[in-house]
């Protein structure tokens, strides 16, 4: 079968007034039931393992379709296709740690790599399900992405198949804050091209910054021993593993740890947890820097958390599991 020409977004500049009325009505909040696909790479730290087990809890409002398994490359990887191999598989050993394995069938497996250019997609099983998913939708009722990891899945799905840019609703957690003096985050900076090409392509996105913004949504390790020690076999688990990585990473006696995925599943939930805004979609550059464009189409962008309020609900729907 050949392969669908990759689309190129040059830019999300707008034609008329109506092109920004519709990026504005189409950022609307979600209307439960809505169903969702997460992008995650797990086995990168803890967070991703924190939302999906929350996510896993709401599943009234928000119903599971899909997990896609995305590249990373860091201490934990030797490549950025085996940080997906390793992402993959950590997402049946939390499945299975929650007893949820009937999700097992929907988890599929991401790019080997990450973008060489705007113009270079990388095909997947992950890029082939977001866009047969994607098609049963449409704008007034869209799939919703939660991205808590590098885009290229994403990216990818939207340069093979432009058409469905009509049928997601994105919520990405990538870059830094605005007023942060660079970009360098770890999502948005594996993959700058991915970066590029979601934030030009015209989708109903969510922007949720990591520094200057998300770094505030940090837990310690007596705050977890005393909430969810003894609940769960995932509690105790996901408390090992934030405690080890605090470790290597941060290497202070007195560490508190980002869990700044958390925070994707939570703008899902409702204004309670978060405040977000208006702003025109920022162009990721390749230095690391941002650059500004107020005729681009609008984004929603998140800039303030309600860590306590948001990290207690976290806690009481994971130490719920059996």
């Amino acid at each position: 079968m050949n392969s669908p020409k990759p689309y190129i977004f040059t830019d999300n500049n707008p034609n008329t007034v109506d092109d920004y009325a519709k990026s504005i009505q189409r950022l609307k909040r979600p209307v439960y039931p809505v169903d969702i696909v997460l992008d995650t790479d797990p086995a990168n730290e803890v967070d991703d393992q924190f939302a999906l087990a929350y996510l896993l809890q709401y599943q009234d409002k928000m119903r599971l379709k899909g997990i896609f398994a995305a590249p990373f490359f860091n201490h934990h990887s030797e490549s950025p296709a085996d940080g997906m191999e390793k992402s993959y598989k950590e997402v049946f050993n939390i499945l299975s740690m929650l007893k949820r394995d009937e999700y097992a069938s929907a988890v599929y497996k991401g790019a080997t790599g990450f973008l060489s250019s705007e113009q270079a997609p990388i095909q997947s099983d992950a890029t082939e399900a977001l866009y047969q998913l994607a098609m049963e939708y449409t704008p007034e009722n869209p799939l919703y992405v939660i991205a808590i990891a590098a885009c290229t899945n994403i990216a990818s799905a939207l340069l093979l198949h432009p058409e469905i840019k009509e049928r997601i609703f994105v919520v990405w957690l990538g870059g830094m804050g605005f007023d942060w003096h660079d970009n360098a985050s770890f999502n948005a900076g594996q993959d700058i091209a991915s970066a590029r090409v979601l934030l030009g392509s015209g989708v109903p996105l969510v922007l949720l910054p990591g520094r200057g913004v998300l770094d505030r949504f940090t837990t310690t390790g007596p705050e977890l021993e005393y909430w969810l020690r003894g609940k769960n076999k995932f509690c105790d688990y996901i408390i090992d593993k934030t405690a080890k990585e605090s470790a290597v990473c941060n290497g202070e006696r007195c560490w508190s740890r980002p869990i700044s995925d958390v925070a994707a599943v939570g703008w899902m939930l409702g204004e309670n947890f978060m405040l977000d805004r208006l702003e025109p979609s920022p162009i990721m550059q390749y230095d690391h820097f941002y650059s500004v464009d107020k005729r681009r189409l609008f984004i929603r962008y998140v800039y303030s958390i309600n860590r306590d309020k948001l990290m207690g609900d976290l806690f009481e729907k994971i130490a719920r599991y059996e």
